[in-house]
């Protein structure tokens, strides 16, 4: 009697066994092998070809702009002051064009937060520039690091160096430049170059950077690598389904990618033009002393195209979502390439300076504009998911 039904019970789930795999070959969305195949190449093209790439720039531009300040600090010229506020603004726009990607350890660090908070804490800045002991600190040799340790996110990164060159919009003079201001904008800004770097470095492995950096990351003891995987960030990423990788699947890695893509899409509209235009924080402007919000707008829709489009800039493109979406649904993939463009055009079209024009019909415009973004990523999203 318990042999028949131990019999019994193999022969039901063989045939139940046959039965699903019956019905695997005869419905392709089961069989995911070649979405897999095509997902991994579109993760690998955006690792090493939108990424690293920008992050390489980043990190290239930011030890530019602290050589352009430490010399500005020794010879004090409106020429070199001028040199200064340019590579600011060259920085600032890698920094602008990743983040359509503020996932790994950009914030696992806590890089965002500490190198881009705004509005700058202005009474704390002046408390802390008019602070000696704080000042002696930061003219350290290792300046740079007493400024990570102790000052707040609030007093950091890309907008206290703009407070010090920047004023209404304009590079101010040489003259009107304190000692004790250079003395915070080297200290801040070789911060923000170490930041800068590290993106860089856990994103291609420290052997994939130059040894300028690996020293820096030697000297400043700088984490770059992730707690929960033995893989650099952008290993891990493109492993995305196999043992070891924090993406469970090859579908959770590309997701990642569109939801990147959201994130900042949503942030560019309901807070970053949205809140000074709707009247809720009137100060809540993005880089409003060289007034260059507009400038970080455009930027960050074009992280977005991007990511979708696979490569850093036209002349990187190649496998892509972008491919893959259409692919599945050309409708989606068309919605999301024409509502980049247009929010992009939007907000090129709202009166310069956005400090003086953030209640502009334009502005409400481009508001709308990164909505209907919004929405068509998130089809994009489902196009993903319920796709073959």
């Amino acid at each position: 009697m318990k042999k028949r039904t131990i019999f019994g019970y193999y022969l039901s789930m063989v045939v139940l066994c046959a039965g699903l795999f019956a019905a695997c070959d005869n419905d392709p969305d089961i069989d995911s092998s070649e979405k897999d195949k095509t997902l991994s190449g579109i993760i690998t093209q955006y690792v090493n070809k939108t990424v690293i790439p920008t992050y390489k720039n980043l990190a290239d531009e930011s030890l530019v702009l602290y050589k352009t300040v430490e010399t500005f600090k020794n010879e004090k010229t409106d020429a070199n002051l001028k040199k200064v506020a340019d590579q600011w603004i060259k920085t600032r726009g890698y920094w602008e064009l990743s983040e359509a990607f503020l996932f790994g350890a950009v914030k696992d660090f806590g890089i965002d937060p500490h190198i881009d908070t705004w509005p700058l804490d202005e009474k704390a800045f002046l408390n802390t520039l008019d602070d000696k002991k704080s000042i002696e600190s930061m003219d350290s040799e290792d300046g740079d690091v007493w400024v990570d340790e102790v000052l707040g996110d609030r007093l950091l990164g890309f907008h206290g160096i703009e407070y010090i060159f920047y004023k209404e919009g304009k590079v101010k003079s040489a003259n009107e430049i304190k000692d004790n201001e250079l003395i915070y904008a080297l200290a801040v800004t070789g911060d923000l170059r170490n930041q800068c770097i590290r993106l860089e470095a856990a994103w291609a492995g420290y052997d994939a950077v130059s040894k300028e950096k690996q020293t820096l990351i030697d000297d400043r003891e700088l984490v770059i690598t992730p707690s929960t995987s033995s893989f650099a960030y952008g290993e891990n990423m493109i492993k995305a389904g196999q043992l070891g990788s924090g993406y469970p699947t090859v579908t959770a890695g590309a997701n990642a990618i569109l939801d990147g893509c959201t994130t900042i899409s949503e942030e560019v509209g309901n807070l970053k033009i949205g809140n000074a235009y709707r009247g809720d924080d009137k100060n809540y402007l993005e880089s409003p002393y060289s007034y260059n919000s507009l400038e970080d707008f455009e930027d960050n829709i074009v992280s977005i195209q991007n990511a979708y489009l696979g490569g850093a800039d036209d002349k990187n493109r190649g496998a892509s979502l972008s491919n893959y979406i259409k692919s599945v649904n050309p409708i989606v993939d068309a919605k999301v390439i024409a509502a980049t463009e247009n929010a992009i055009a939007k907000i090129r079209a709202i009166p310069f300076p956005f400090e003086k024009n953030f209640a502009s019909t334009q502005a409400g415009e481009a508001i709308e504009a990164c909505s209907e973004l919004t929405a068509a990523l998130n089809e994009a999203k489902q196009a993903l998911l319920s796709g073959n």
